[in-house]
């Protein structure tokens, strides 16, 4: 019985479930924040950060050391090897999970004093903790299964989990809305671990019908020591845990930070928890939609530059670079133009809170760069450079969590001064991934043609929207129409302005068709 599936098919399977959940999230973003407010939202999104940081800490990468070592054994056929990589971090796992989840009980008390802003978190963080315990089990069998090459098992228990944490969560919420928007939070965070307990559920009965089967296999290979596994599991989880701990702790501060900056400021603590809210909840979350397009691109794009390296083909290395970027931009500028020029527009009619979309426009002058960001760490990555995109976050972050100190608490700013510090943090961020690209590569983006054509269009594509924006408001009063309107005319324009410059060529559709084949190499 084959037990693996090709890369093609697993790729298209992760990608499929990826796309998925981020439409399920977002259409969950916008029912849960006209249900509890951006207050409750806030008060979610201050405890959330340090969870995910707890979790990243309970699992301490094995994971990933899970999937290489049990690939590795299952390449020589050594199933029980395999098996017993996989009891070994089961067992780790299960240890550090427990004791993560007494820490975080035993502390929140600490944590409520000296860390969270606000003490109406207290709640939602205690309705967490046993999410710690269900994610690290979990997450063991994704990467057993993840080493035998099988990809289905994580995606078909992913797209579980969101659609539970979606209904249970609007419905928890619901039922303890009349108690107060932190139970009502609390209600949502419930909802996040209902999702991953039918995760769980799944992959066990999963697991139960599909893991390779023990008896009768024979003991071709000796068995290894327990002590020298465990070195081989934390040689490659403890570079994982350090990179992901950094990514976290850094979002984490953002959580803590920003209430307390905009207190700092004159609001008050309701004031400064409603509007972080609507800043993480509404702002950040239209500034990262296009990403599904940049984020599956970077995925994409680690195979496909690992294997020019691999063939010594610099000049292959180069034009790949130069294509992504190329398609980043022509996809992201357009994106971020319509942000900055509806954002109003958009918040208000998918969240109800037009107010969001100052913290938005401004974003919005930063979302090209993100969506740069994204893709040349795909590079970089593919490349085997996957410390650099790590050092550049620091870096980056350095300025920005200093921009949100002393801009956020400004009266004349607030939450836009935290805007324009995030701005600065991708601007940064992306130079950074570019230098190194230039460095590495020989990249050069500057040498470009197609970022003029690309920047004219954008431009054509906003007198567009402005015009059909105020034309079709004033003949049918409607902001719903007048906004579609616009959207559909700005984009149809700058499509044909892209064709007319030059911008897309004739061959594009081609190469797209061929990029999409199964025999297609990028």
């Amino acid at each position: 019985m084959n037990y693996r599936q090709s890369f093609l098919q697993g790729t298209l399977v992760l990608l499929t479930a990826n796309l998925f959940n981020r439409v399920l999230g977002f259409v969950y973003q916008i029912f849960l924040i006209r249900l509890i407010m951006p207050e409750g939202l806030g008060l979610l999104n201050m405890v959330y950060p340090i969870y995910v940081l707890v979790l990243v800490l309970a699992t301490a990468g094995i994971p990933v050391a899970i999937s290489k070592l049990v690939a590795e054994e299952m390449a020589v056929h050594n199933v029980r090897g395999a098996y017993r990589i996989f009891k070994l971090c089961f067992l780790i796992m299960m240890v550090n999970s427990i004791i993560f989840s007494a820490l975080c009980y035993l502390g929140a008390p600490f944590l409520l004093e000296h860390v969270f802003p606000n003490p109406g978190v207290h709640i939602i963080f205690l309705s967490l903790i046993p999410g710690i315990i269900i994610v690290s089990v979990c997450s063991a069998f994704r990467g057993y299964f993840q080493g035998l090459q099988q990809m289905s098992p994580t995606a078909l228990t992913q797209a579980l989990e969101q659609t539970v944490r979606v209904v249970c969560g609007l419905t928890f919420a619901s039922l303890f809305l009349p108690r107060g928007l932190e139970y009502a939070a609390a209600g949502a965070s419930l909802g996040v671990v209902a999702g991953e307990l039918a995760g769980l559920s799944l992959m066990l009965l999963i697991y139960r019908k599909r893991r390779p089967p023990m008896a009768g296999v024979a003991a071709k290979f000796p068995d290894e020591p327990a002590v020298h596994s465990a070195q081989r599991i934390f040689n490659l989880a403890v570079p994982v845990t350090l990179t992901r701990f950094g990514s976290t702790a850094l979002m984490s501060i953002d959580a803590v930070l920003i209430p307390l900056r905009l207190q700092a400021g004159g609001l008050n603590l309701n004031e400064a928890t409603s509007t972080f809210g609507q800043f993480v909840g509404i702002s950040q979350s239209l500034l990262f939609t296009p990403g599904i397009i940049t984020i599956s691109m970077a995925i994409a794009l680690i195979p496909a530059v690992s294997d020019a390296l691999a063939l010594d083909q610099s000049k292959l290395v180069r034009s790949r670079c130069e294509e992504a970027v190329r398609v980043t931009l022509l996809a992201g500028l357009p994106c971020a133009a319509i942000l900055f020029l509806l954002s109003e527009e958009l918040c208000g009619l998918i969240f109800g809170y037009p107010e969001a979309g100052g913290a938005l426009k401004i974003l919005a002058l930063g979302g090209p760069f993100l969506y740069l960001q994204q893709t040349t760490t795909g590079i970089l990555q593919g490349l085997g450079q996957a410390y650099r995109p790590f050092y550049n976050l620091v870096l980056a972050s350095i300025f920005k969590i200093t921009c949100i100190y002393y801009l956020t608490a400004l009266p004349q700013l607030g939450i836009r001064g935290t805007a324009a510090a995030l701005a600065v943090g991708f601007m940064i961020m992306a130079w950074l991934n570019l230098a190194d690209l230039r460095r590495l590569t020989g990249f050069r983006m500057e040498d470009s043609t197609y970022l003029p054509k690309a920047l004219l269009a954008t431009a054509g594509m906003g007198l567009l929207l402005i015009y059909f924006q105020h034309f079709v408001y004033s003949w049918t009063q409607s902001e719903l129409q007048a906004t579609f309107s616009a959207i559909l005319a700005g984009l149809s324009g700058y499509v044909l302005l892209l064709i007319l410059t030059g911008g897309i060529k004739g061959n594009d559709l081609r190469r797209l068709a061929r990029t999409l084949s199964p025999n297609s190499r990028l």
